[in-house]
C-alpha cells in the first residue's frame, strides 16, 4: 500500500533523553474495562506474575466529554486499592493506574470544524481539562488515536484457529465488497453485548453525518488538523507531566476512502515531527503496525525508541491473499518477531509501559465466559509470561 500523500521523505528528528542514575526497566500492563464492564476481574489479573499497571479508561465517556475529577479519582482508587475481603485473605499485591487507554479525540478535532454539535476548540478545551485532571490523579501516559470514524476494523471477531481457539480476523475480500453500514451491523451482532472501543453505539448512531463530513478531506488536511490539536494540548501535557501516545491506524491503510495518517513508518515520523516535545509520542502497537506485511516491527521499535511511551506487543499471521489473523504471542506462531521486539526494547534499556494486546479466546471462554472479543483472560496471561521471559533473557544479558 503506498504511503499517504505527503507521507514520504521521512524528516523525524530523534529527541535525546538520558537518565544515567535510574535503572532501566519495563512496566507490564493489562487492559481492563472496569467493574461490570469486563469478564475479567482485578483479582484474576493480580495472579498474573509481572503485571504492575492496569490500563484503564472511563468507557462510558464519549469523545469530546470532560472527565470529572471525582470519576477519575474513584476509578484510580478502585484499581490501586484492595477490598476488605482481599485483605482478610492475606492479599497485599496492588496495581498502579498510570496508563489510560483511551481519551478519544472528537471528530471535530480531526476534521478541523464543527461536527456532531461540537466545535474543534470546544473539544480541545475539554481534552485539556481532562488531561489536567488525569495528571492530578497520577496518570503518566494517555493513549489515543487519530483514525477517522472507526478506530479499528476486523471482519470476524471469533474466527476459528487450527488449535480450537478463536481470534480476531481480517478478510480483505470481505472488506473490499462490504459497505460501512453492513460492517456496523455485523459488529453490533457479534460482541456478546459488550461495547467495543471505537464502536460505541453513540458514535455509530452518527455514522452518516461523519461519513459525509469526511468527503473531500485529504491526508494533508488531517496532518494540519493534527498539528493544531498538538500545539493546543502539549503545553498542558508538559505542565502536568502526562505523555500522549498515538496508536497506529488499525489496519495501517485507508479504509472506505477515509484518510488515515498514522499508517506507515514515514507516517509515524511525520506525526512525531508535528511537535518536538518529548511529551508527544507513540503508543506503538506492533500488531496494528505489522498488519501491513511490508512493515518491519523491530526496525520501528529501534527507530522511534525515544518517543515510545507505551507499546502493545502481539502477533498476527499474514496470508498471501491479504487476509490476516491474530495468533498467540510467541514469535513462531505468526509473522511478527515478538522476540526480536522484546530484544530491541531490552537492548535500548526501554523505560516505559508494555502490554499484551488482543489474545485468542481459549478453553471455556468461547462458550461460557464470552469475553469482549480479543480481551479474554487466558491468552493475554500467557502472552505476558512469554513477553516477560524474553525481556528477562535479553535485559539481563545487557547487565
Amino acid at each position: 500500500m503506498p504511503d499517504p500523500p505527503g507521507g514520504s521523505g521521512m524528516m523525524y528528528t530523534r529527541a535525546v533523553i538520558q537518565d544515567d542514575d535510574e535503572e532501566y526497566t519495563v512496566k507490564m500492563g493489562f487492559r481492563w474495562y472496569g467493574d461490570g464492564n469486563d469478564t475479567v476481574t482485578l483479582d484474576q489479573v493480580r495472579q498474573i506474575p509481572g503485571v504492575e499497571t492496569i490500563v484503564w479508561s472511563l468507557h462510558h465517556k464519549q469523545a469530546g466529554e470532560v472527565w470529572e475529577q471525582a470519576e477519575i479519582d474513584a476509578e484510580v482508587a478502585r484499581i490501586t486499592g484492595l477490598s476488605d475481603d482481599a485483605r482478610a485473605q492475606g492479599v497485599t499485591r496492588t496495581f498502579d493506574a498510570e496508563v489510560v487507554e483511551s481519551v478519544n479525540v472528537h471528530e471535530s478535532i480531526k476534521l478541523g470544524r464543527t461536527v456532531l454539535g461540537m466545535s474543534r476548540d470546544e473539544a480541545i478545551a475539554n481534552y485539556i481539562t481532562t488531561i489536567e485532571r488525569l495528571g492530578r490523579a497520577g496518570v503518566k501516559v494517555v493513549c489515543y488515536n487519530f483514525m477517522p470514524v472507526f478506530d479499528w476494523l476486523r471482519t470476524d471477531l471469533w474466527h476459528p484457529l487450527p488449535d480450537g481457539s478463536t481470534a480476531l480476523y481480517y478478510e480483505k475480500a470481505v472488506v473490499d465488497k462490504m459497505s460501512p453500514e453492513s460492517l456496523i451491523a455485523d459488529m453490533e451482532a457479534n460482541t456478546h453485548g459488550l461495547t467495543l472501543p471505537g464502536w460505541e453505539p453513540e458514535r455509530l448512531a452518527s455514522f452518516h453525518e461523519l461519513n459525509e463530513a469526511y468527503v473531500g478531506v485529504t491526508h494533508d488536511d488531517m496532518y494540519a488538523n493534527y498539528k493544531y490539536f498538538l500545539d493546543a494540548v502539549i503545553p498542558t501535557c508538559e505542565e502536568y507531566d502526562v505523555k500522549l501516545g498515538v496508536h497506529p491506524d488499525d489496519p495501517p491503510f485507508d479504509v472506505f476512502g477515509w484518510p488515515r495518517v498514522v499508517s506507515s513508518k514515514e507516517g509515524l515520523a511525520r506525526v512525531l515531527d508535528l511537535h518536538p516535545s518529548p511529551h508527544h509520542g507513540l503508543t506503538l502497537c506492533l500488531g496494528s503496525f505489522s498488519a501491513n506485511p511490508e512493515h518491519d516491527a523491530v526496525d520501528a521499535v529501534r527507530t522511534f525508541m525515544d518517543r515510545i511511551h507505551f507499546s502493545h506487543v502481539r502477533n498476527i499471521k499474514h496470508f498471501e491473499n491479504g487476509d490476516f489473523t491474530e495468533v498467540a504471542h510467541r514469535a513462531s506462531e505468526g509473522s511478527v518477531d515478538t522476540t526480536g521486539i522484546m530484544k530491541a526494547y531490552a537492548e535500548a534499556g526501554y523505560q516505559g509501559y508494555i502490554r499484551p494486546d488482543h489474545g485468542r479466546h481459549l478453553w471455556d471462554e468461547n462458550t461460557t465466559n464470552k469475553p469482549r472479543p480479543g480481551y479474554g483472560l487466558y491468552d493475554r496471561a500467557l502472552g505476558i509470561q512469554y513477553l516477560l521471559g524474553a525481556w528477562d533473557a535479553f535485559h539481563y544479558q545487557q547487565g
